[in-house]
């Protein structure tokens, strides 16, 4: 694009009526991905529950990865808990947020929920911007809108944009990994933020897939299959803009089947430290520390005032918990939090580790 002269925002296509279609090849993965998709869901059963903070987790870790914001799983469960040393956990840990969110919120999809997924996102960080839709130019690539990659609409048409893309989610009648995947290039072309946009817009992709009841019970970290190859995604997008819907579709199919996959060992991965734990007490655990045990796999690093909160157990039980889960080696002492000490489980958070380079591993062909 030549740097003089005005830049020129794009004028986004409304989808709100359209007929999306994609190759027979396409369509069955589309509905390969879906049905492994309810399949994960399905398979974890009663521990849905154990798995369900871990993979949200886990979702959130690689959305924000791929906007090159990497943090380990210790330095991540920190900032959950408080702990502001790490901007770079910090954001990570507000993406939670607006993930949880995105779920909560998935039985309505409509503009007031996008802008409280927005808010969850940025509130800490951005307060002045969370949860408001543009009111400037913003572009993609380039120092400017002149050299600019791609510059999305302007702002006057984010609302009436949104408004188009609202319609078109809340369809039922077009499969739901295919109109999830254009819904999601439909918000990332709109860019409707000044900041804050691929993270909002691939929580409303778990949001939708909740909505569409393809999952029921977990968050698959679809961010996870999509940061093995993020040049292709990327690309996906960039097609799109440019009228093509086979490629985002056919990317968000496979990344899905790797999540799905990525997603099966990490569950693997917790029932093991799991068992390990339960096995290290000396004698059978009490109801209390049953849930204090259990605690752990949502909050791999935590404190007594924690514990306390989520269970209702009083300040000399928590601590008599923990002292019990540390000596079967399940937790391991780590300094204080905002004044208060701290305990990682070294396990957990090397399955959560595990997960992350999983992830980074780039596919062949």
């Amino acid at each position: 694009m030549c740097a003089r002269g005005p830049s020129r925002a794009a004028v986004v296509p409304q989808i709100a009526d359209c007929d999306p279609r994609v190759s027979g090849r396409t369509s069955a993965l589309v509905e390969e991905a879906t049905i492994e998709t309810v399949r994960f869901d399905r398979d974890l059963g009663d521990a849905a529950a154990l798995f369900a903070a871990l993979l949200l987790r886990s979702e959130s870790a690689a959305s924000s990865q791929i906007e090159n914001l990497t943090v380990g799983a210790r330095r991540l469960a920190f900032a959950q808990l408080g702990d502001r040393s790490s901007v770079y956990a910090a954001l990570v840990a507000s993406n939670i947020s607006a993930m949880s969110a995105a779920i909560d919120l998935a039985e309505n999809l409509c503009s007031e929920n996008i802008l409280a997924m927005h808010r969850g996102l940025l509130e800490s960080s951005e307060p002045q911007l969370a949860g408001r839709y543009r009111a400037e130019a913003v572009w993609i690539g380039g120092n400017s809108p002149h050299s600019a990659m791609f510059v999305p609409p302007h702002e006057d048409r984010v609302g009436p944009g949104i408004a188009d893309l609202v319609r078109f989610m809340q369809r039922d009648d077009i499969p739901a990994l295919t109109q999830t995947a254009i819904s999601h290039a439909q918000f990332e072309t709109i860019h409707p933020f000044p900041d804050g946009n691929g993270r909002t817009g691939r929580a409303l992709v778990g949001s939708m897939l909740r909505n569409k009841g393809v999952t029921e019970k977990v968050t698959i970290p679809v961010s996870s299959g999509l940061l093995t190859d993020t040049a292709a995604y990327f690309d996906a997008l960039g097609a799109y803009r440019e009228g093509g819907i086979e490629p985002i579709v056919d990317m968000s199919a496979k990344s899905t089947l790797r999540a799905a996959g990525n997603g099966r060992k990490l569950a693997a991965d917790i029932r093991n430290v799991r068992e390990q734990v339960l096995a290290g007490f000396l004698r059978p655990p009490g109801e209390g520390l049953k849930q204090a045990t259990e605690l752990i796999f949502r909050e791999p690093a935590m404190t007594a005032q924690l514990l306390m909160h989520a269970t209702g157990q009083s300040s000399s039980t928590a601590y008599r918990n923990i002292e019990r889960i540390e000596q079967a080696g399940a937790l391991k002492a780590a300094g204080h939090v905002n004044g208060q000490r701290a305990w990682i489980a070294p396990k957990v958070i090397a399955a959560l580790d595990d997960f992350a380079a999983r992830a980074c591993r780039r596919v062949r062909g």
